[in-house]
């Protein structure tokens, strides 16, 4: 078991505690304020609070009690799924970077079939946001331990229909932000003073009359990161986590290939 893991336990124990003498009081309190009529009434409550932290060090009994489920998770944690060339970083780039388009390429390829085999239909792009890659993708073998640093929390891919005009939003959003959010379909150029020259979703202008599937995930479909632009759209839930997807991307993939693209680029003349 990890040392958050631990933490986690006496964090726990210790709410029980907690709990436990919580109930000891309100019982007195409720006994005594029975007794209100024959004058008897509650006058001080005392607590204290222990901060749960490594300073408490470790209890030996427990130690053991976790010792094999600790031995078991560090085996799963440590397995190998695939392999790296080289080291990516979200900030390898200004507008696109190789483990952004890493997320939103294990988006298209685990997803999309998800959500064509549910509604017959395929999403036209995968968009993600830059502050959701947690960690570096270290160069050489890639681990189980990697792919829950690099996403931590537990968002669901789902599905937003957009129209035309949602569409444009979005492509404005990313434009102002000027950064390498993780997406996928869309092909954006900027000029040299960070205005709109073009965007393209599958070789296509944005046609106002079209419906648009954009896969993102739970947390930026409810506003997250500011993307506004999902507000009122429809949405098909895949019950499928980002974290699970990259693991079975992973898995199936022996070497990683990715580069900086021309994706999202911003003219130099």
């Amino acid at each position: 078991m990890s040392k958050y893991s631990e933490r986690r336990f006496l964090r726990v124990s210790a709410f029980a505690k907690a709990s436990s003498l919580l109930a000891i009081l309100l019982f007195l309190h409720s006994c005594k304020t029975e007794k209100t009529t024959e004058n008897y009434s509650l006058t001080k409550a005392t607590a204290s609070q222990t901060t749960i932290d490594e300073s408490l060090g470790s209890v030996d009994s427990i130690e053991q009690f976790i010792a094999p489920y600790k031995k078991n998770l560090s085996a799963q944690m440590d397995s190998v799924l695939s392999y790296n060339p080289k080291l990516m970083h979200k900030n390898d780039y200004e507008l696109n970077t190789p483990i952004g388009n890493f997320f939103a390429e294990t988006v298209r390829v685990q997803a999309d079939p998800v959500f064509k085999s549910r509604t017959g239909k395929s999403f036209d792009m995968a968009l993600l946001n830059h502050g959701g890659i947690r960690a570096a993708l270290p160069q050489g073998q890639i681990t189980m331990r990697n792919a829950y640093e690099i996403m931590p929390f537990e968002n669901q891919i789902v599905v937003a229909e957009l129209d035309g005009s949602q569409m444009n939003r979005l492509v404005n959003y990313l434009v102002e932000r000027e950064r390498a959010h993780p997406f996928e379909g869309l092909k954006i150029a900027l000029d040299k003073n960070g205005k709109l020259k073009s965007a393209l979703i599958k070789g296509e202008p944005i046609n106002s009359q079209h419906t648009y599937y954009v896969a993102t995930t739970d947390y930026l479909f409810n506003g997250g990161d500011n993307m506004s632009f999902f507000e009122g759209a429809k949405m098909t839930d895949l019950d499928y986590k980002l974290r699970n997807a990259i693991i079975d991307y992973l898995r199936k993939t022996d070497t990683l290939n990715f580069e900086h693209d021309d994706r999202f680029t911003k003219s130099t003349l």
